[in-house]
Parts: C-alpha cells; sequence; structure tokens
C-alpha cells in the first residue's frame, strides 16, 4: 500500500518510537508500506528534521529517512491546480498522494482541504496497522 507521510509524522516518530506515528513509520521501513515521496518533501524532510530545536541527532535522522528513500517510490506529480491549501507548503504532499493513489497520512487534517486520501495518524493505524 502507498502512502505519503507528513512531516509532523517523522517528527512524532523520532520523539516516541513507542507510538502510532512510530508504529507507522516502523512499518514503513519494515516494506508493510510503500512511503512515496518526491523532492520537495525529501527538501523539507531533511530541513524540518535538522532543525536545531528538535534535537534529534544526524544519525536518527538519516536512520529514519535511508530506507524511505531506498525502498519508496519517487515521484514527479502533476500541480493541483483550483485546490486551496491554508498552508502552501502542504499542497506537494498531496499532489503526490494523488498521484500514486496513496493515502496521505497527517497530524494535522485542517491543512488539507477535505479528501478521502487525506486520514489522520490515528484513522490510518485504526484501518490499517491493527
Amino acid at each position: 500500500m502507498n502512502i505519503v507521510l507528513d512531516t509532523n509524522v517523522l517528527v512524532s516518530a523520532l520523539w516516541s518510537a513507542d507510538s502510532k506515528p512510530g508504529y507507522i513509520v516502523n512499518a514503513v521501513i519494515a516494506g508493510r508500506f510503500t512511503a512515496c515521496y518526491d523532492y520537495r518533501i525529501l527538501e523539507e524532510y531533511e530541513r524540518v528534521l535538522r532543525r536545531p530545536k528538535f534535537g534529534f541527532s544526524l544519525w536518527e535522522v538519516d536512520y529514519l529517512l535511508e530506507p524511505i528513500v531506498r525502498n519508496g517510490l519517487s515521484v514527479i506529480p502533476e500541480s493541483l491546480k483550483n485546490v486551496s491549501f491554508t498552508d502552501e507548503s502542504d499542497r506537494k504532499f498531496l499532489e503526490v498522494a494523488r498521484h500514486c493513489g496513496a493515502v496521505l497520512v497527517t497530524g494535522n487534517m485542517k491543512h488539507y482541504p477535505a479528501d478521502d486520501r487525506v486520514m489522520t495518524v490515528t484513522g490510518f493505524y485504526e484501518k490499517y496497522c491493527k
């Protein structure tokens, strides 16, 4: 199953591996789900996860991102036109999700327009991970 991980899911997983976000990310690393991404998403992952305020070590970030890149699906999606976002920086996640027929997993639904592909961490965990 293809999924797109919002950056906040990765942050939460690194904070607590024994959490729903942690379980989902570990399932991606184990190959249970295929993470879809594009270069913009990878750039955001790197930039955000390396922020000093989070305190993640370089090896933690590399350990997390390396299997996502190695086992994931890199795409060049079409732009979503006529879709409004509260934060334009979130557009890329939904573009990739739609391109891949993937579920977008996020900790913040209010950043996205109503779309059946967008699920909360808890909703995704309850439906696909139990």
